[in-house]
């Protein structure tokens, strides 16, 4: 790939047309499939922008959602496609597009040096020759899609009749995937689904050539080596190859938070530099067993990469990463929220982000899939719940139904962000008489959840002037809290050059290591814990909290052997202040 970073999905809206905006220059980003309405309104807008045909996809017809992302991908993959061989065409002129992709390279990209070699020779029929090899050169970068494995709702008709296991939720997202136009990647994030996992093996483009190469790869986004192993293990016995590992910090990330049991990135990165060998010819053991088994053969194993992100902030940070720990990437997601023409975030959303502090970034419980979710206190969809609650009229219409799992009061699942899931369960609670502050606690914890299927999507109806009539202005964001360290809205170029080191927009900003901002995280995580069961705390939680907080220590134990070992001394002071802070931790009945 030209580039050693990629952007990650953000949210359900704000990356849903990202490839359009960055794929040309050879940058790779993803793309969510979960909520197919939002792909089919993308569809049309895009259609009409680049006078197209659009023809409609009911959600009434057989198949729709599949055929409604699948559609919307072949519609990206055509548009890319058109505006890559656009600028390939284009003069050597400075201002053309063709110069923007060779300028926003890495400084020791081979193109680039090449590039600006190019641009200094004299007119003529050899400077031609070198700018038709560096055409030759170029890739366009990869229309990835993510998928939550878990996120997963089954579907009926509307008689009621269950519609099939191949027509839940992921395993549609993924047929429309496997079925279009697109060579690219998906990545499963959010924990193993064996169903989903298994539903894979049906795809053609899954299975390597002779050079083992695929049209459809997978990627495992997991936050430590234990169940990276796991997981590729069960696909590679399956004759189902994992061509990346992307490594995701559990707390120092944008959207669902999935806090590791007190393990921290830098040892997990560890982890994976040690065992990336071993590893490697175990899965390959078991994978050319299982093409062995369905008579397949190849030449050449496939490439297996590895790259990490939450929370990188800095190009100081991105390079050590990827030389310490020999990764292929890095991803960088929360800092291209400010970066207008690369995500979809209205003008009033924008400047809050770009005005904000850290304390407005938290963790909160707001996900009705009872995950933590990274919260922007100012977001006009937490200030919606907060006017509705205030009106006596807390919770939030479900129309898309796509986080639907709780059956307390209900055969058919309903979501705990709906007022009819807030107001039945407000009822039970108000039925148990509980004492004041008791009555509070559950009050807040029920009424915290917010609709999200909507929320993520309308910042992207704003800014493309598609929301309709009667549609919520509410936006829902979930920015990392690395984003706090950003204060001002990005150019593209801007944002790239402070990823390779041409400049630094943090060049004024107090902001600790990437590692130490991850370990302050995890011991505010952990000190949310104690509180929370502080006073009904029994043997099994105390020794849950306690292996967490040694766990805490044992990083930070890794952390010194490192820091010292690089001779860095405002990191080793860093992790000396939160040191101490992990030290005065105390848990309940110590």
């Amino acid at each position: 790939m030209p580039h050693q970073f990629h952007i990650p999905v953000l949210g359900l809206g704000f990356s849903i047309d990202t490839p359009l905006k960055v794929a040309r220059y050879g940058i790779s980003s993803v793309v969510s499939i979960v909520d197919d309405e939002l792909t089919e309104r993308m569809r049309k807008y895009h259609s009409q922008l680049n006078q197209l045909p659009y023809h409609p996809i009911d959600k009434k017809v057989e198949d729709s959602r599949t055929k409604r992302i699948k559609a919307y991908l072949n519609l990206l993959n055509q548009l890319v496609d058109q505006q890559f061989e656009t600028i390939k065409q284009q003069e050597f002129m400075p201002g053309n597009e063709i110069c923007r992709y060779f300028e926003l390279l890495p400084d020791d990209s081979v193109d680039k040096h090449g590039y600006e070699l190019m641009m200094e020779y004299p007119e003529g029929q050899r400077k031609k020759i070198f700018q038709d090899r560096l055409r030759e050169r170029m890739e366009k970068g990869n229309i990835d899609v993510n998928i939550m494995a878990k996120v997963d709702k089954l579907n009926f008709d509307q008689d009621g009749t269950y519609l099939g296991d191949e027509n839940t939720d992921a395993l549609a997202a993924l047929r429309a995937f496997a079925e279009s136009e697109l060579s690219a990647s998906v990545v499963l994030s959010a924990g193993m689904n064996p169903r989903l996992y298994s539903y894979i093996e049906k795809f053609e483009g899954f299975n390597p050539n002779k050079e083992g190469k695929f049209t459809k790869r997978i990627i495992l986004k997991v936050s430590d080596y234990r169940s990276a192993l796991i997981q590729a293990k069960f696909l590679a016995k399956k004759g189902l190859w994992v061509s990346e590992f992307r490594i995701e910090s559990g707390l120092n990330c944008g959207g669902h938070a999935f806090a590791t049991e007190g393990f921290l990135l830098g040892p997990i990165l560890e982890d994976f530099k040690q065992n990336r060998a071993p590893m490697r010819l175990e899965l390959e053991a078991l994978y050319l067993k299982a093409l062995q088994q369905k008579e397949m053969a190849i030449d050449q194993m496939p490439q297996q990469r590895i790259t990490v992100q939450g929370g990188i902030g800095t190009a100081q940070e991105n390079e050590f990463l990827l030389k310490y720990y020999h990764l292929d990437a890095t991803g960088w997601g929360s800092p291209f929220l400010l970066v207008p023409e690369v995500t979809n975030v209205d003008e009033q959303t924008l400047q809050q982000l770009a005005q904000a502090k850290q304390e407005d970034y938290y963790l909160s419980n707001s996900s009705p899939l009872g995950v933590l979710f990274n919260n922007f206190r100012y977001s006009s969809a937490e200030q919606q719940r907060l006017d509705r609650i205030a009106a006596g009229k807390p919770g939030s219409p479900c129309t898309k139904k796509y986080l639907c799992t709780n059956t307390e009061f209900t055969k058919e699942p309903i979501c705990t962000a709906s007022s009819k899931y807030q107001k039945l369960k407000l009822n039970e609670l108000k039925a148990q008489h509980l004492e004041e502050s008791a009555h509070q606690k559950a009050y807040e914890r029920i009424t915290e959840k917010v609709c999200l299927c909507e929320g993520l999507c309308t910042s992207t109806y704003i800014k493309t002037h598609m929301l309709k009539p009667k549609e919520s202005k509410a936006v829902a964001i979930c920015p990392g809290p690395n984003l706090a360290f950003f204060n001002k809205v990005y150019s593209l170029d801007e944002m790239v050059k402070h990823i390779y080191g041409g400049v630094n927009l943090l060049e004024k900003v107090q902001r600790p290591h990437v590692f130490v901002n991850e370990l302050n995280l995890y011991i505010d995580y952990l000190q949310t814990e104690i509180q929370r069961y502080w006073d009904d705390i029994n043997d099994k939680k105390r020794k849950h909290l306690d292996n967490f907080k040694e766990q805490l220590h044992k990083g930070i134990h890794y952390y010194k052997g490192l820091f010292a070992e690089l001779a860095n001394v405002n990191v080793l002071k860093e992790l000396s202040l939160s040191e101490k802070r992990l030290e005065k931790v105390v848990i309940n009945g110590q």
